[in-house]
């Protein structure tokens, strides 16, 4: 192998590994973003089942004071039918007296189904609660672990183009500003190998001559479809 395609390859594996790094540290912010949406969520979980619950004993609550004023109102035809001497009034009393009555049935129906709801609420609100400590609680480590990991990969990407700058100090300008066009172009490489007549960039096939040329190692030979850097396996 050409000792200039070993340097390029050398650079191109730094260069890979740049990438890899400015990748995962653009994402931090999203990350992060997704860690403040998973609390609000959350947040926004628990308040609702809270609103519900409350709802519930509130609907509970007025049914217990609903009742007991119609209960009142029975005492007090009760009263008013035993006091009363004309057959009539005691016949339309009663009568009011049972309607009153179903009307405090039909309410304890109600009430014991918005009790049965309430242990539903009550779980749901437990389950949305446990739910937001939790992740208050792995949030700090989460946003820790992101900012450690941003500055660990800005010291390892210091550190790359440091080897990269003394690595490109023995490589030729033209070859280099050439090899820069070709990954900037390509987005992930500019040194590939020449499988049989193909480009191992591009997968196109190559004239005779650069297959020649790669075979024979005497010069550095380009893919003329990308302009790869080509060398034989």
């Amino acid at each position: 192998m050409l000792p200039q395609i070993e340097s390029l390859l050398v650079i191109q594996d730094r260069d890979h590994q740049l990438q890899t790094l400015q990748t995962e540290i653009d994402k931090i912010p999203r990350d992060a973003a997704a860690i403040k949406e998973r609390l609000l969520e959350a947040q926004a979980e628990l308040n609702i089942a809270r609103e519900n619950a409350q709802q519930n004993e509130l609907a509970i609550k007025k049914i217990e004071l609903d009742r007991k004023t119609r209960k009142d109102t029975i005492e007090k035809l009760t009263v008013q039918q035993f006091e009363t001497t004309k057959n009539d009034e005691f016949a339309a009393l009663g009568a009011e007296i049972i309607r009153y009555q179903d009307m405090v049935n039909e309410l304890e129906t109600q009430e014991l189904e918005f009790m049965e709801k309430s242990d539903t609420l009550t779980s749901t609100l437990n389950q949305a609660d446990e739910k937001l400590t939790s992740i208050k609680a792995g949030m700090a480590d989460e946003v820790k672990a992101l900012t450690e990991k941003k500055n660990n990969h800005s010291i390892r990407i210091s550190e790359l183009k440091e080897e990269r700058a003394i690595l490109t100090k023995d490589t030729q300008a033209s070859t280099l500003a050439m090899y820069d066009r070709v990954f900037a172009k390509k987005g992930n490489a500019a040194v590939c190998p020449l499988q049989e007549n193909l480009c191992g960039g591009c997968h196109m096939k190559v004239i005779t001559d650069t297959v020649s040329k790669t075979i024979q190692e005497k010069e550095l030979s380009q893919c003329e479809n990308c302009g790869c850097f080509l060398y034989s396996v």
